[in-house]
């Protein structure tokens, strides 16, 4: 791994149910995240995906791709548009430094509406 390597891109579809799980299993339970008729009501198209489980999501792409012996040492995420049911979300990743066994990567996670996030992942590679 050096500085410029991309990680291949993972398209994840943006399901309800993927919404809704993510949402109790993080114990959300905010009605944006499971009840598309309130979340109408406040200004949303849809239900929409929270910060938990996109923060999930970013883990396992990093995870995936540098395998079992990977350790997450730091995770910092900005969310941006909202992932809604039927779209599709696309994370990229970029190397951005490489120190010993340890790597930042630059993560984006793009939706049809633009960017639903962006940050960047310290992840740590044991021998």
């Amino acid at each position: 791994m050096k500085p410029g390597d991309e990680l291949p891109p993972l398209r994840i579809p943006i399901t309800r149910t993927l919404i809704v799980a993510g949402a109790v299993a993080s114990r959300d339970y905010q009605d944006v995240h499971h009840d598309a008729e309130l979340a109408r009501e406040k200004g949303s198209p849809d239900i929409f995906m929270n910060i938990l489980t996109t923060n999930g999501l970013v883990g396992r792409y990093i995870t995936d791709h540098f395998g079992p012996r990977a350790v997450l040492r730091r995770v910092a995420i900005r969310l941006g548009a909202p992932n809604h049911p039927g779209d599709t979300m696309v994370l990229t990743g970029t190397i951005t430094e490489v120190d010993g066994d340890t790597a930042s990567v630059r993560v984006v996670g793009a939706n049809g509406l633009g960017n639903h996030v962006t940050g960047t992942v310290t992840v740590e590679v044991t021998r």
